[in-house]
């Protein structure tokens, strides 16, 4: 019953992610460029919320403090280093560096990460139900503009759309494999799980705080402000909710 958990939702992370971007796209380009940064708010929220509510608690109820906080600062420095060399980059405009690399390299880097998306999911399902479903959620989240970001990406780099469709479902689909193969994995090797949440929770951290969040500082209007600030609040209590009673 577990695994199955794990395969929806891990299906449903990668599908979920194609789909919502699919439909951005369907919107004019001004469109696109209001609503990004309020997704890209949203997921901040959702993703340092299962980080800080969900993932680390959990780790720290199965390891001891100075381990779990060590792991989620050696994570944080991971994939500072994955970043610097295009395997973990997050970028939403087409005037950032990485996008000037070549198409494919892009979809190699988003594989690799959404295989790490799957890891991510496993590893929280086999804490609880309700961590897993907090951390497809902020999985979800974030790749929805991500994806955005990429399909403009290819586009201006001459794919069509079906192809860029297309490669773009390819690479979202390792979600999958990553999560049942650290399913079966972590169920074995159940002395793992705490240090696959602590590294879980530095993505997360390392996403919101070194990508996310910094993109948002380029509206300075106070409504803006004021609108990200809701929508990170809401992120945070979409994934204090699943933790409630749990």
């Amino acid at each position: 019953m577990l695994l199955l958990w794990v395969i929806v939702f891990s299906a449903l992370g990668s599908i979920g992610a194609i789909g919502g971007a699919a439909l951005m796209l369907l919107f004019p380009e001004g469109i696109r460029k209001i609503a990004v940064p309020y997704l890209i708010s949203y997921a901040a929220g959702t993703l340092l919320g299962a980080a800080f509510l969900g993932m680390i608690p959990a780790g720290l109820a199965q390891a001891p403090a100075r381990t779990v906080t060590a792991t989620v600062l050696a994570g944080i420095v991971l994939f500072f280093l994955l970043e610097k060399i295009v395997l973990w980059r997050h970028c939403h405009e087409a005037e950032c560096e990485v996008h000037g690399r070549a198409g494919p390299l892009i979809l190699v880097g988003d594989a690799f990460h959404n295989f790490v998306d799957g890891i991510v999911i496993a590893a929280a399902f086999l804490t609880s139900v309700p961590l897993g479903i907090a951390a497809a959620i902020a999985v979800i989240a974030h790749e929805v503009p991500q994806e955005v970001g990429d399909f403009a990406i290819l586009l201006d780099n001459g794919y069509t759309r079906t192809r860029a469709l297309v490669l773009n479902t390819l690479s979202a689909s390792a979600t999958l494999p990553g999560a049942v193969l650290a399913y079966f994995f972590l169920a074995a090797t159940r002395e793992a799980v705490p240090y696959i949440l602590s590294l879980s929770a530095a993505s997360f951290i390392y996403i919101a705080t070194a990508d996310l969040i910094p993109s948002l500082h380029r509206q300075v209007t106070l409504g803006a402000s004021l609108r990200q600030l809701v929508l990170l609040l809401v992120g945070i209590g979409t994934i204090a909710f699943f933790h409630v009673g749990h």
